[in-house]
């Protein structure tokens, strides 16, 4: 009995571990991406100059540019874009709004990341306002709209015609208040042992 308890125990701890390490992964990945973005020059977050910029810039009616719009989402949130694609002229103002609902029965924390296609077109999609600038809160079944407002550089290649936007929506797991609240109510009552008790239950089943 003893050698399976410490099997059990060890077993346990890996699980740990392993939970320890995925709910790092979603904090450091939105730094990172950050990092990235600023070395690359690309998502740069909107503020006031580069809406002045942009309401200056001389819209060329000469091109059009198809912008379509993705949308996937990680963990039970229900993500979309209000419209599958927009035709805009380069240097012209447009907003696309998108649908974000939290499916969980409690409190969630989330961060959008944006990718690009042609990946060339990232430097030249100019993002005014965006929900992907912040991490967002959504209650328990809160559904909310986020507007995405944005120009295409005039300096887009001739070649580019199209530009795909896709976000992917990172469920970053709880508040703290939530995460507080339901160890406290689930933590088991005989301590370690309890749950590697049960941890080895689990895995001969």
């Amino acid at each position: 009995m003893g050698g399976l308890r410490r099997i059990n125990v060890r077993t346990f701890s890996k699980l740990l571990l392993l939970v320890a390490v995925m709910f790092g992964f979603g904090y450091a990945m939105v730094p990172f991406y950050r990092a990235f973005c600023d070395l690359v020059g690309i998502n740069q977050l909107g503020d006031r100059a580069t809406e002045i910029t942009a309401r200056n810039t001389q819209v060329d009616k000469s091109r059009t540019i198809t912008v379509e719009f993705d949308a996937n989402a990680q963990g039970p949130l229900r993500f979309k874009p209000a419209k599958s694609s927009l035709t805009v002229h380069p240097g012209e103002i447009a907003t696309i709004e998108y649908e974000v609902a939290n499916q969980q029965q409690h409190e969630v924390r989330a961060q959008a990341i944006p990718s690009y296609a042609p990946t060339q077109a990232a430097s030249y999609f100019k993002k005014i306002e965006c929900f992907c600038f912040t991490q967002q809160t959504l209650k328990a079944g809160e559904a909310k709209e986020f507007p995405v407002v944005f120009v295409v550089d005039t300096k887009l290649p001739k070649d580019v015609n199209t530009i795909t936007l896709s976000y992917t929506f990172f469920d970053l797991g709880k508040n703290d208040a939530s995460q507080r609240a339901d160890v406290s109510t689930s933590a088991p009552a005989g301590g370690v042992n309890a749950g590697a008790t049960g941890g080895g239950k689990g895995g001969n089943g």
